[in-house]
């Protein structure tokens, strides 16, 4: 992990999912890893008063769950439009804004992604918001949204927030001018606004919602049952619903069908109990305490989606 720290632009590569996570100072995010492969992201990270500017490159697909900060409201796009994207259980289209209050984020990734981003607090927000529009800040962004916008817009957006990063180091570098850093905040923060749709159309969140609602119950009643993975009957009788629907739902929401989700999960928290055990830890404790029982098939399955085998982990991290 590398790290270039100052008052207002800061970057960081790391290896390590949970790492990463953590590093979004007073964020509190979780990742998991959903496709194959060594994990390596950068992070860069510009702190202006009451916003920060955010871009996320990954090289796997990942899903990110967490929350943001109090009283804070977040925007994001890809940097360039790439698919399947998930945000909170909706589809992304190309050019496409996820924004809403930071008290949630579920976000489903592809692999090779990049991300950018803007949180601002609500005490900037509320009355900018008012100036420019004559009226209270709009009650659609206490939800998580999707919102169109065109590619001219979004590719603008893009531009800006790119070059805003460049001027960033630039001004850290001279002590910034506090002048100048409002500036650059205010232009970049209006850019983002300017991309969004004048009406939004929130019809149809109870549906989505439910959809994923039913999803996250799914996820959390095979997680409570690791060691003894139920059957997808077992959970769709649990949740009341049909298998069929429980795969569409999956499939709309994550992209991937429940039985392999679940499978990657249990995987991914094999890993976590792996590098936190301590030395003369026992893989096949471990491995059956996440209901992996073929010891063979396990290493195999583990080996394909890290790179490496049960025993590389264990004894890096237990020295």
């Amino acid at each position: 992990m590398t790290r270039q720290e100052s008052t207002v632009i800061q970057t960081l590569d790391t290896h390590d999912i949970d790492q990463h996570a953590m590093a979004q100072e007073g964020w509190a995010l979780h990742y998991e890893q959903l496709s194959a492969g060594k994990f390596a992201g950068r992070l860069q990270q510009v702190r202006l008063p009451e916003v920060t500017l955010l871009r996320e490159d990954t090289n796997l697909a990942l899903r990110q769950r967490g929350k943001l900060n109090e009283g804070v409201y977040g925007f994001a796009m890809a940097l360039l439009d790439s698919k399947p994207l998930f945000f909170n259980g909706q589809r992304v289209p190309a050019h496409a804004i996820m924004c809403g209050k930071g008290d949630e984020v579920d976000l489903t990734t592809p692999a090779h992604f990049s991300l950018i981003a803007l949180v601002v607090e609500r005490s900037l927000l509320n009355p900018l918001w008012e100036r420019m529009y004559q009226k209270p800040l709009a009650h659609w962004l206490e939800k998580q949204l999707v919102l169109p916008t065109t590619d001219v817009k979004a590719q603008n957006l893009r531009d800006l927030q790119l070059a805003v990063f460049a001027q960033a180091s630039v001004l850290d570098q001279r002590q910034s001018d506090p002048q100048a850093v409002r500036q650059l905040r205010d232009e970049i923060l209006m850019e983002w606004l300017e991309a969004l749709p004048p009406q939004v159309d929130t019809s149809e969140l109870p549906s989505l919602e439910r959809r994923k609602k039913l999803v996250d119950r799914a996820c959390e009643l095979m997680m409570g049952h690791a060691d003894e993975p139920l059957s997808i009957l077992e959970v769709c009788s649990r949740v009341g619903t049909s298998r069929r629907k429980l795969n569409y739902c999956f499939q709309d929401v994550l992209g991937t069908t429940p039985v392999k989700y679940l499978k990657t999960l249990r995987l991914n928290g094999v890993r976590r109990a792996l590098r936190q055990a301590p030395a003369g830890a026992s893989i096949q404790d471990i491995a059956s305490h996440w209901g992996f029982w073929h010891l063979s098939q396990f290493a195999q399955d583990y080996k394909r989606l890290f790179g490496e085998l049960p025993s590389h982990t264990l004894n890096q991290h237990s020295h």
